[in-house]
């Protein structure tokens, strides 16, 4: 993805959103929670949205992802904005026994962003903005990430940045682009983190600052960002604002790469290739561009053909074993075997 990333993703902002509701190990109360179904079958509907969370996180009942979309949609058809979000996101990803549905889910977004709901807002602006569920409309994307946003939602607050830094649905403006990125990596979220790093080391928006670069890369890195932990790498490599440093490098493109980045990946197999930061091994170096290039990675693609044309059979058979063996223990990678 590019480093102005943006989330399109479709989120609660805490498990099941219930900003009051800390996950923890339950501790039984049959009085408390008998006090509590009473309420719900009498028709309050916060009781129901609370007694839908308990079902949904198997707290002091069984986990039921029926029952909890049942009471759900009990308080949601009273208009309860956070059972309308949690309904919505459940209809999106297919949950509780309903069939995936984006257009009822954009209905129940709207029904609670227009209550208010900041993580409905941002919901429904994801929604415009990849067109799933309603028409495709990058405007009504921020107007909906810019209300959300201006509520505090971090990832809201990220998405309109990149809005801005893309020039999508609103006029190009990289001041605007950085101030939104701020608001967010201020919140400590690595996405938005990165993105300023970004705009640091281009100078977009901001005074160029590598030091700053550095700094917000490192906040996004350390939160386990792999778009970061390469571009961290990268600084290292480069010695920008700091000293140079081909372990440090190598070590933060191992991060990345282990998460499956697909430049780290490539970056990684040119240090091993080349002995830098880490000791030279042309297996290691196949194996890391090998997964590079599975990922379609273009410059991936050169090198490894250059490399099957100058390893040994034994060497290129040695690597594709690791492949395997990297592939088996990370299943969720794009990585194929060549």
């Amino acid at each position: 993805m590019s480093m102005r990333n943006l989330l399109l993703v479709l989120t609660f902002s805490v498990l099941l959103f219930n900003e009051n509701y800390i996950k923890a190990e339950p501790v039984p109360n049959a009085d408390a929670d008998a006090s509590l179904r009473i309420k719900a079958e009498q028709g309050d509907a916060a009781a129901q949205n609370e007694l839908g969370i308990m079902y949904a996180n198997g707290e002091s009942m069984a986990q039921d992802d029926k029952q909890a979309a049942f009471w759900f949609r009990k308080a949601a058809e009273q208009g309860y904005a956070k059972a309308q979000l949690i309904l919505g996101l459940m209809y999106s990803e297919g949950q509780g026994g309903m069939v995936k549905d984006y257009k009822l889910a954009a209905s129940l977004f709207r029904k609670a962003a227009e209550q208010g709901l900041a993580i409905a807002q941002y919901n429904l602006g994801v929604l415009y903005a990849s067109g799933e569920g309603v028409m495709h409309d990058a405007r009504l994307a921020v107007s909906w990430y810019q209300k959300a946003a201006e509520q505090g939602e971090a990832i809201a607050q990220n998405n309109l940045g990149a809005m801005f830094a893309y020039g999508d649905g609103v006029a190009q403006d990289d001041k605007q682009a950085a101030f939104w990125y701020r608001k967010a990596a201020e919140q400590g979220l690595p996405t938005a983190q990165n993105n300023l790093g970004a705009m640091y080391v281009k100078g977009e928006g901001v005074v160029q600052d590598d030091k700053q670069a550095v700094a917000w890369y490192r906040k996004a890195a350390e939160q386990g960002n792999a778009e970061a932990q390469n571009n961290l790498a990268v600084m290292y490599a480069n010695g920008k604002d700091m000293t140079q440093d081909d372990k440090q490098a190598a070590f933060w493109f191992s991060q990345a790469a282990n998460q499956d980045e697909a430049i780290a990946q490539f970056n990684l197999g040119q240090m091993y290739f080349n002995g830098t930061g880490v000791p030279q091994d042309y297996v290691q170096a196949y194996m890391w561009t090998n997964l590079a290039a599975a990922q379609e990675l273009e410059q991936a693609l050169r090198v490894r053909d250059s490399l099957i044309s100058v390893l040994t059979p034994s060497q290129i058979e040695a690597g594709q074993k690791r492949v395997r063996d990297w592939i088996a223990t990370h299943p969720q990678a794009v990585g194929a075997i060549q």
